[in-house]
């Protein structure tokens, strides 16, 4: 007998959030990794936004798992995606839309993805680090991978979540502090490591699963991290998840260049449709300053971080990587971002255009 957290995507609006509840389940440690071997699960939708009380029964039908770092031992964690008792996804299941995606010609493309998460360490009303008499925090600058009490706040949670991610199993890449006190990164994504696949549906799920983590570690060190894209008006920097993708051709020297300048090409004619899928506030963040392109307008650029897609200094070198879409705010569903970009990059030539 072993514990297993199912974790799914509940339907609150404007933005998804994650929820869970434990199960204990009978699985042999051969299978333990197999998410096949668990059994489906039920759950009361009507108090997840995702049904009415008078037909509120949904159903968990576990996708991934890794191991539990809080529990420990032989405790999983069971990434899910909701069901209707009629067999369909539900229409919060994002991850259908992406699977989907994929079956429509996406996954011949062998799309990778890496995210960088972006959050925000609340205490109360006010971000980590900033004074509690409502006194203006000086000027940001000294924060970005900063140390020093007086610039870092909040290590001692970003540390518990790290190594939570580590023991995990998790594709984490790196952490650093951001340019706001409070304010911290992860990148979830390929590290070149034997055995790790970095398609997109894999390290979509690995990045909902690390979300949840925050939001559990965040219990026990009193802290709420959060995905809000513009946390604290003003001259600061908001928060966002810079999304780096690539096709098979994108990362070959021998059509690497062409392939991305025609992704570019396709992602310019679909901005509107894309940035309506990047997350609920994201118009707060991007305005054409800190670090951002204004949320109306679409450009591209190498090395620029003010542009809507940038292209590494590194990639122009090589001629060959990946994009780095900016625009995504922090508090983006990953399954979406990843559709609407396979659905944008291998669309037909007749229908890229369509907004």
């Amino acid at each position: 007998m072993r514990q297993a957290e199912y974790i799914w995507l509940d339907g609150e609006n404007p933005t998804q959030q994650v929820r869970s509840k434990s199960r204990i389940v009978a699985v042999d440690e051969s299978d333990s990794f197999v998410a096949a071997a668990y059994p489906e699960w039920g759950f009361d939708g009507s108090s997840t936004y995702q049904a009415t009380g008078h037909d509120s029964d949904l159903i968990l039908r576990p996708v991934r798992v890794v191991r539990d770092p809080i529990r420990g031992g032989d405790a999983r964690l069971i990434l899910c995606e909701v069901f209707s008792p009629n067999g369909q996804p539900h229409a919060t299941n994002t991850r259908a839309r992406l699977r989907a995606a994929l079956d429509n010609g996406g996954a011949e493309l062998d799309p990778w993805v890496g995210f960088e998460q972006e959050y925000t360490l609340f205490r109360g009303d006010r971000p980590y680090g900033f004074p509690a008499d409502g006194s203006a925090q000086k000027a940001q600058g000294p924060f970005y991978c900063g140390v020093g009490s007086d610039r870092i706040f909040g290590r001692e949670f970003v540390e518990a979540h790290t190594q939570a991610c580590i023991d995990a199993g998790l594709m984490l890449y790196g952490t650093n502090a951001e340019v706001m006190p409070g304010q911290w990164e992860f990148q979830i994504g390929y590290r070149g490591l034997d055995g790790e696949s970095p398609d997109v549906l894999h390290v979509s799920d690995q990045l909902v699963l690390a979300r949840w983590l925050l939001r559990r570690v965040g219990e026990d060190h009193g802290v709420e991290p959060r995905l809000d894209p513009k946390p604290v008006q003003g001259d600061w920097n908001g928060a966002g998840n810079h999304t780096n993708f690539s096709t098979a051709s994108m990362r070959n020297a021998a059509t690497g260049m062409a392939a991305i300048r025609d992704a570019v090409e396709r992602l310019a004619l679909r901005h509107a449709e894309h940035i309506r899928g990047y997350g609920h506030g994201n118009e707060n963040r991007l305005t054409g300053q800190h670090e951002t392109c204004a949320i109306d307008e679409f450009r591209s650029g190498v090395a620029d971080r003010g542009a809507s897609i940038r292209i590494p200094r590194s990639v122009q070198i090589e001629g060959k990587g990946y994009l780095e879409d900016r625009r995504p705010g922090a508090n983006c569903d990953p399954y979406t971002v990843c559709a609407l970009l396979l659905e944008t990059i291998c669309a037909p030539s007749s229908t890229a255009a369509v907004a």
